[in-house]
């Protein structure tokens, strides 16, 4: 579904994923403890490794909902690079 880059910095923004558990790509970020802040930090973080820039329609709620909408998105904006 996504690359394993893209879990390796998604993972530490989710405070309430145990370390061992699957990350179901229709899971709710925010049950598992991704906060405003960390959203900042995760964006900022697959700009620079992904070498992309998210336009403002990209910084939605609704790209942040579950991994496979923020991989989606991401996919998107790399694509279009």
């Amino acid at each position: 579904m996504w690359d394993e880059q893209f879990e390796g910095l998604l993972r530490p923004h989710l405070p309430y994923l145990p370390a061992q558990a699957p990350l179901d790509g229709d899971a709710d970020l925010r049950h598992l403890g991704l906060d405003s802040m960390s959203m900042v930090e995760l964006l900022a973080t697959m700009e620079r490794h992904y070498q992309v820039r998210f336009v403002d329609d990209a910084l939605t709620m609704d790209t942040f909902a579950t991994p496979a909408s923020l991989w989606q998105r991401l996919s998107t904006v790399v694509a279009g690079r």
